[in-house]
């Protein structure tokens, strides 16, 4: 009989530790980091960290940052010869070779989670922060922090500069300071250049921070949720539609759009009534490429063609093409069952006695109707599909609302999704035809991980992940009129700072201070009249003017935030523009003109 494998103490590992240079052991994890010069180096080595430890069959943490990969182990993981126990496997449901994944066989893919998480903040709770800024922001830093009154000690470092956004990781290094006691170093958001720099100097970690400081609270608020999300155990079939009429290459594009956007399978949208000689082709084709396939029609020859040619799931089976099941039995494909045309739920139970008998693994789907054609009614027979059959994974063509609904599908398909995860529903079908639709994979795969989040841990689905919240903003971070003017007082340069808040813009620099919602009123008071400073100013003003309509946050020479759409910020060619002259300037270049024009 096999013993228990003895584990290491303390001493014990601080002293094998010697023998491997790089690695140190700290709060109950051996770590090590790894440098690289730069992002595609990074996902190289985390694949190659991944790939090795499969085969020892022992799963490390690893965090990653853009040229960083760190390491972690847990003590209780490091026996001799850092062979995995059981503790190892938990409840992880991608099982090792030759072994049955957790959960329903009968399920389209097991629970899985992301093998990275990148997080916002450390991943453990930091005990003494040090916060870095500039001048002007100093107030509203220390504002911001006392409110916010977190568990950490905290330190803030001012910089000798007066606009934060203009720092550099190499000057931050050269000229910050870290107190004795700090673990973690938050720097600007929009400071150009590596952290990794920083580090490198001071010894402690360093992270960029939010782009917005109001944002802090909120940054290190989620820091603990997001180290567990990102679980989910509904999959996405996406559906390329009516794909016989399509040319080889269109159907091999939409299918990569869909695996890009999240998509598990690739749903092969036969069109009735028109041949497709080509579809085994098509399939193996795909199979080829990485992708899982499904056959999306009732004709019994394709279902047999794709089937053959590697396609794991047919969509769909009832009462008129149920005989085409007997001969997947001995496949890997499985079925959808559907009610026989017309007819209620009642027309599952043959369909599925047949399958039960025949060896074929199946899902159930009641069909979801349109708003207008049944769609409460259609929920009330998922409800009770599932009394019926508790134990079997349960399939929602989602596509059927969101292509049928002239509405934003970002809440939609959140809410569709919720109701999937809580009924059962293990696997979804969706697809982008409708031009309102667009995006709905990326939707569908985020809200999976969302509403996953709140019913199994029980709480509601905010806080943790906005990247649905599209067109309005989660909050409107805003300073009063007061604290602008306080701001104001500070400024010394001509450069215009622009705010918004739920009312009004406000434009100021040293010298003027403009208040107000018509965007001609508001330019007219500023003076400009250079061409660059005035298209600098127009474009602001209108995202400004943007933002109070629709009720989002404004953040100068930053994009507005959009979800999941959000672009990255387009700062131009400079990272900050002069947008006005000075008094003096304005001055001298009158004079010069008027000399001019005397002579």
């Amino acid at each position: 009989m096999a013993g228990t494998e003895p584990t290491y103490s303390d001493a014990q590992i601080e002293e094998k530790l010697k023998e491997f240079p790089g690695w140190w052991y700290e709060d109950g994890w051996i770590r090590r980091n790894y440098k690289t010069d730069g992002w595609p180096t990074t996902l190289m080595l985390v694949n190659a960290i991944g790939y090795l430890a499969e085969a020892a069959y022992h799963h490390p943490d690893l965090a990653v940052r853009h040229r960083e990969a760190q390491e972690p182990r847990r003590r209780r993981r490091h026996r001799q010869r850092l062979r995995a126990g059981t503790e190892d496997r938990g409840a992880g449901a991608v099982a090792a070779e030759g072994r049955r994944a957790r959960g329903d066989a009968q399920q389209v893919r097991a629970l899985r989670r992301p093998p990275v998480t990148v997080e916002p903040a450390a991943e453990r709770e930091p005990r003494r922060v040090l916060f870095v800024t500039g001048k002007l922001a100093e107030p509203a830093l220390r504002r911001t922090l006392a409110e916010m009154a977190p568990a950490f000690s905290c330190d803030v470092a001012v910089m000798k500069i007066t606009v934060a956004a203009l720092m550099t990781t190499p000057w931050i290094a050269r000229f910050l300071d870290v107190p004795a006691g700090t673990d973690l170093v938050l720097i600007p958001g929009l400071s150009e250049g590596d952290a990794a720099v920083i580090e490198a100097k001071a010894g402690v970690q360093v992270e960029k921070g939010p782009k917005d400081l109001r944002e802090i609270p909120e940054y290190f608020g989620r820091a603990a949720s997001m180290r567990e999300y990102g679980a989910y155990d509904i999959e996405i079939v996406a559906e390329v539609n009516n794909a016989p009429r399509l040319p080889r290459d269109a159907l091999r594009r939409e299918a990569e759009y869909y695996r890009a956007s999240g998509a598990d399978v690739i749903d092969i949208g036969c069109t009735p009534g028109r041949a497709f000689p080509a579809l085994a082709e098509v399939v193996r084709e795909l199979l080829a490429s990485g992708m899982r396939v499904s056959i999306d029609s009732f004709e019994p020859a394709e279902i047999r063609a794709a089937v053959g040619a590697g396609a794991e799931l047919v969509l769909s089976v009832n009462g008129s093409n149920l005989a085409v099941a007997r001969d997947l039995a001995g496949t890997r494909a499985r079925v959808v069952a559907i009610p026989d045309f017309g007819q209620g739920i009642e027309t599952l139970e043959p369909t599925i006695r047949a399958l039960e008998r025949w060896g074929v693994p199946y899902l159930i789907d009641p069909v979801i109707e349109p708003v207008g054609y049944g769609f409460m009614a259609s929920l009330e027979r998922f409800a009770e599909a599932r009394r019926r059959y508790p134990d079997a994974p349960l399939f929602m063509g989602i596509g059927n609302i969101t292509e049928l609904t002239a509405a934003d599908t970002t809440g939609v398909n959140a809410l569709l999704v919720a109701i999937c995860q809580e009924i059962g529903v293990r696997a979804v079908l969706t697809t982008e035809v409708i031009p309102w639709a667009r995006g709905a994979v990326r939707e569908v795969d985020i809200a999976r991980r969302l509403m996953h989040h709140a019913v199994t841990r029980k709480t509601l689905p905010k806080g943790v992940d906005d990247r649905l919240v599209t067109l309005k903003d989660p909050q409107i971070l805003a300073y009063t009129e007061t604290e602008l003017r306080e701001l104001q007082r500070a400024v010394t340069d001509p450069n215009f700072r622009i705010f918004t808040d739920r009312d009004a813009i406000t434009v100021f620099n040293h010298e003027r201070f403009v208040r107000g919602t018509d965007l001609h009123e508001i330019f007219a008071q500023l003076g400009v009249d250079e061409p660059t400073h005035a298209f600098y100013l127009g474009r602001e003003l209108m995202k400004a003017k943007l933002a109070v309509t629709l009720g989002k946050t404004y953040r100068q020479e930053g994009a507005l935030q959009w979800g999941y759409l959000s672009p990255p910020d387009d700062r131009g060619p400079e990272h900050v523009r002069l947008t006005q002259r000075s008094a003096r300037s304005r001055g001298r270049g009158g004079a010069r003109r008027r000399a001019k024009d005397g002579a």
